[in-house]
């Protein structure tokens, strides 16, 4: 008779005693005793009469492996893990599997905290450290990451160009429907906005759409505006370019809409700088100062808004090097980040050293402040003085870059 053929004639009784060396085995950890229990009158008999035992063992008894393995030998001619093998197939080791699951996930939050997307824009390192403590997504570490990369193609692309938020789902993601309200996807989009906007989370569909529109996701054309300057050749024969060459020879401000930006499909050529701002002060200090020689300026006043990222898409789709100057403040640097890793413009005048230079000791306050790709201490400095350097401070140095 086999060994496998002796072990299965072996007392059905004996089940709570295999079951224990099963859960021991299984552990991954060294195996010298086992507690068995609570048993019937009739596995007590099984468990004594396997070991050779003078008097039943009780309801709850404790056997070591190695009188085990003796009796399993006699039977057998098998230890007991052998024996066991044959009753169940090979033995896991959790602790082994629990380990590996653990590396899977640790790799998983590793990939998004030093993802492309949450580098260029460190405020989003928050929503990535959100996203860890949330766990997994129905335990599953593919399924969130999955879902997680889809999340990171969105935030790659906004701000957005002002189309409405099924058109762009169906752009980026392929899905007209997957950033439905509800949906999963949604809720962690939206709780990366409100990380990187600083905001509170929407409490009902107003608030959600104006988080949207922050976003660059609308369909008004008309309120959604940039303002522009010397800019004279884009848009060619499009609305836009008869606009932009009145207002450069005037030395005066184009206010455009997303409405007319959008009757342009191209830039047949573009300067081959412009300076971008984020404050009007800037953009109008410029038109007095240079008039009708206003370099070739943009001024997206605050967050870019959808015309705003449409101009800038042209522009660097043209061949344009934007080059981007900020307030030195919480804010500011987020908006910078947002700027530079959407669009691919350059970092003006936004250096430790340019804030060190010209921050003073009083200002207003810097507010939450997030680290920037470009400078790995600016961040540090800002947080460490607390003060705010709004761009106007620093206007005459800006100006003195960008003189014709």
């Amino acid at each position: 008779m086999s060994a496998e053929q002796a072990i299965a004639r072996l007392s059905a009784d004996l089940a709570p005693l295999w079951d224990a060396l099963y859960q021991r085995f299984s552990s991954g950890r060294a195996v010298q005793r086992v507690r068995v229990g609570p048993l019937t009158a009739a596995q007590q008999v099984a468990v004594a009469d396997l070991l050779g035992l003078a008097r039943l063992p009780g309801e709850y008894a404790t056997v070591h492996l190695a009188t085990i393995d003796s009796a399993l030998r006699e039977i057998a001619g098998c230890d007991t893990r052998t024996a066991l093998e044959y009753r169940t197939g090979p033995i896991p080791d959790r602790s082994a599997q629990r380990a590996a699951a653990m590396e899977e996930r640790n790799l998983l939050w590793e990939w998004l905290t030093n993802h492309d997307v949450v580098c260029a824009q460190p405020a989003l390192a928050a929503w990535a450290a959100a996203m860890r403590r949330n766990g997994l997504i129905a335990g599953s570490v593919t399924r969130t990451k999955t879902e997680l990369d889809r999340a990171l193609r969105v935030l790659r692309e906004l701000p957005g160009t002002g189309v409405q938020l099924p058109v762009f789902a169906a752009n980026v993601l392929g899905d007209p429907h997957a950033l439905d309200d509800g949906s999963r996807l949604h809720t962690i989009v939206v709780r990366a906005l409100t990380v990187l906007y600083d905001a509170q989370p929407p409490a009902d569909a107003v608030g959600l759409r104006r988080l949207w529109a922050r976003a660059g996701i609308s369909d008004d054309e008309l309120s959604s505006t940039v303002l522009a300057a010397g800019l004279p050749t884009i848009g060619g024969d499009a609305a836009v370019g008869p606009i932009l060459r009145t207002c450069a020879g005037s030395g005066l401000a184009a206010v455009l809409s997303l409405q007319q930006l959008r009757t342009v499909s191209r830039v047949p050529e573009a300067a081959e700088t412009v300076w971008v701002v984020e404050n009007p002060s800037i953009l109008a200090t410029a038109l007095v100062r240079f008039g009708s020689h206003c370099p070739p300026m943009v001024c997206i006043s605050g967050w870019p808004s959808s015309a705003a990222a449409v101009l800038l898409e042209l522009l660097s789709n043209a061949g344009a090097t934007l080059r981007y100057h900020g307030d030195f403040d919480g804010e500011g640097l987020r908006i910078a980040a947002n700027i530079v890793s959407r669009f691919g413009a350059l970092p003006w005048r936004m250096t430790s050293d340019d804030y060190l230079s010209a921050v003073g000791t009083e200002g207003p306050r810097a507010g939450r402040v997030t680290p920037v790709p470009w400078d790995a201490e600016l961040s540090d400095h800002i947080s460490r003085s607390g003060i705010a350097l709004p761009q106007e401070r620093v206007v005459d140095r800006l100006l003195a870059d960008i003189a014709p």
